[in-house]
């Protein structure tokens, strides 16, 4: 087999191996862009944060919005597995 037939199996073998990934990567749901998302997530995190830092003399307050906080990011994360199965943004 001379150079050039090796050059055409080998570029066949290529193109065929583009396919089948193509295929499998076609099958695969498209991940939406969640950056802003993504973001809330990471700012929610900050706050706890900030709030755990806090001093606790806020008539409860403080303590209530770390609690409302801890519900927040189930909430973000399905938002985005939503818009993930529905092709949203």
């Amino acid at each position: 087999m001379d150079d050039v037939d090796q050059a055409r199996r080998n570029l066949g073998r290529l193109a065929a191996g583009g396919a089948v990934a193509a295929l499998a990567l076609s099958a695969q749901p498209a991940r939406a862009c969640q950056g802003n998302m993504e973001r809330a997530m990471g700012s929610l995190h900050e706050a706890l944060a900030s709030l755990r830092e806090a001093t606790p003399n806020k008539g409860g307050r403080r303590e209530r919005a770390m609690e409302l906080i801890r519900q927040a990011p189930p909430q973000v994360q399905a938002g985005i597995e939503w818009a993930d199965e529905h092709g949203g943004r």
